[in-house]
């Protein structure tokens, strides 16, 4: 056994004592006489049990729990379990200690051996409860991980519609998880906005293969039929209860800023930030990509048709993104 166990009271007696069972157990035991050392003593060790006394001078334990749970919100550090003793044979002192959230109670004066099976009883429950949780976010990253791969192999499978749109929706989610992590997305939303980039074109399931893949001008009825893909992918994915954000790249990826866009015809701000992002990075991958008609328009032109787009066609501080992004890219490399 190396678990660290922290004994914390102001009677030298109920250390000596602690630490004497304790160790004997094979736990590595720290004593300390108040609840100010304690939090100093955190500051630089760890701990993976604390049993602290209630009655203590200058600051009881109540309120050293408090300052604990205060500062390990503060510093992002795991929860210590805390095992209050005390000699109070009372109800109420019971309560309030629970009520902070300590794990458990124990007596003083105890016996050797309670002391030894409580604690390791509490030891092998808290080992087990620190499994039990690394299982389930094992499992999580797992089903996440299939998710994500399901989510992928449909994103190719609609693009394969058409034939010139070959990774498109992996190059539209990867420039935009690229401009949320620059825009300063936490890590959370940047692999969102790659799920929602992912899927911004599933609408296109629904429009016919000869109108995707006509090599001439639309009319305008085979133009409205492309021009609903983005209302048929929303109602496709707003049936993904667990994910309400994935319809925000699907219906409105192509709003403009200025409000001229479809399907709605939303302005600005109305726009939703994950649409706004997206909007910037298929439009450069349309212009990056070969169509039947034309080969990759040049970098200095794409650059252009982005500086014309801001504040019309996009949303300014996503397109600069871009643009700083395209600067990077000196061998132009970053296209179909």
């Amino acid at each position: 056994m190396n678990e660290r166990v922290v004994v914390v009271d102001d009677d030298t007696v109920i250390l000596k004592n602690s630490e004497a069972i304790l160790s004997k157990c094979g736990y590595r035991v720290t004593c300390l006489k108040s609840g100010k050392l304690l939090l100093g003593y955190l500051e630089a060790n760890a701990a993976d049990i604390i049993l602290m006394d209630i009655r203590m001078p200058e600051m009881d334990g109540y309120e050293t729990m408090k300052l604990l749970r205060e500062w390990e919100k503060k510093t992002g550090a795991e929860e210590i379990p805390v095992v209050f003793m005390t000699a109070n044979d009372d109800d109420v002192s019971e309560t309030m200690g629970l009520s902070l959230g300590a794990m458990d109670y124990i007596r003083k004066p105890f016996h050797a051996e309670v002391l030894r099976l409580r604690v390791t009883h509490l030891l092998e429950l808290i080992a087990f409860q620190k499994d039990l949780h690394g299982q389930v976010v094992l499992k999580t990253r797992q089903l996440e991980s299939m998710s994500l791969h399901i989510v992928e192999t449909l994103a190719d499978a609609i693009d394969a519609k058409d034939n010139y749109t070959n990774g498109h929706s992996r190059r539209v989610a990867a420039y935009s998880k690229e401009i949320a992590k620059r825009y300063g997305f936490s890590l959370d939303r940047q692999e969102e906005i790659y799920m929602i980039g992912l899927l911004h074109d599933v609408g296109k399931i629904g429009v016919p293969d000869s109108v995707i893949n006509k090599p001439g001008r639309l009319n305008d009825e085979e133009f409205d039929k492309i021009k609903n893909h983005p209302v048929m992918g929303a109602k496709i994915l707003s049936n993904i209860a667990e994910m309400p954000n994935l319809i925000k790249g699907a219906r409105w990826h192509h709003e403009r800023y200025d409000g001229t866009g479809y399907p709605d015809g939303l302005k600005g701000e109305d726009i939703p930030e994950e649409a706004r992002i997206i909007a910037v990075a298929d439009a450069y991958d349309a212009m990056t990509s070969r169509r039947s008609y034309r080969n990759i328009i040049p970098q200095d032109h794409v650059i252009s048709e982005i500086k014309n787009g801001m504040g019309t066609q996009f949303d300014e501080r996503f397109a600069r993104i871009m643009l700083d992004m395209i600067a990077e890219d000196t061998e132009y490399t970053m296209h179909e």
